[in-house]
């Protein structure tokens, strides 16, 4: 931590420490199905943004305002409203987005990118992608 804080980044990673530890305080306070279904994305002045993935769940999230916003306030952040945003699920890991096939072309200027590559580690990575079906 101390080479994240030397970088400017204590500031950040404190806030995103801070979002998650209230974003479970909330969550807690809703029905199971749908606090599965949302995430605390920020607390901004006096609001509170939810991200859920489908507008239905957008729709069942604010009847719950109150709660949240009751919650948050006992827990010293008195928003007046709340925001919700529907956004695209995003997978879990890298691998599990199936992308198109790398083409002849583009593993050959992988091929010869690597190889006018001083860095070895760059270059390895490199070839391994050139590798990649």
């Amino acid at each position: 931590m101390q080479a994240a804080s030397a970088a400017g980044l204590g500031p950040l990673i404190q806030r995103a420490q801070l979002l998650a530890r209230l974003d479970q305080l909330l969550r807690q306070n809703l029905p199971p199905a749908l606090a599965g279904q949302c995430r605390l994305a920020n607390v901004d002045q006096d609001r509170l943004v939810f991200l859920v993935n489908n507008p239905v769940w957008k729709n069942k999230l604010r009847l719950m305002a109150d709660v949240l916003l009751d919650t948050a306030a006992a827990a010293g952040y008195p928003a007046r409203a709340l925001v919700v945003k529907v956004v695209p699920t995003i997978p879990d890991s890298p691998g599990a987005v199936a992308g198109k096939p790398l083409s002849e072309a583009v593993r050959e200027s992988l091929r010869t990118t690597a190889q006018s590559v001083n860095d070895p580690d760059l270059r390895a990575q490199l070839l391994k992608l050139a590798s990649l079906p």
